[in-house]
């Protein structure tokens, strides 16, 4: 099942099949970010009025925005 990133519970995590075109500097900072296709993202936590939220990728901690989370689309297990 697809979803966006920012749809995500705490705990469960997907595989990224798609960025969705958006401001070009935010396509790249994600790019930048390691968020490329068939990368494995894990939600860690949530900020507690749910923004940032925390992911791991890669084996690494990384803090997005809901609003830039939106953009990538995963594919859930």
């Amino acid at each position: 099942m697809r979803k966006k990133l920012s749809e995500l519970d705490v705990g469960e995590e997907g595989i990224i099949v798609d960025i969705l075109r958006g401001p070009a500097n935010l396509l790249r900072r994600l790019l930048d970010m390691g968020l490329v296709r068939n990368t494995r993202v894990k939600v860690v936590r949530r900020a507690p009025l749910g923004d940032p939220i925390e992911f791991e990728v890669s084996g690494y901690p990384l803090s997005l925005r809901r609003e830039e989370a939106e953009y990538v689309i995963v594919e859930v297990e």
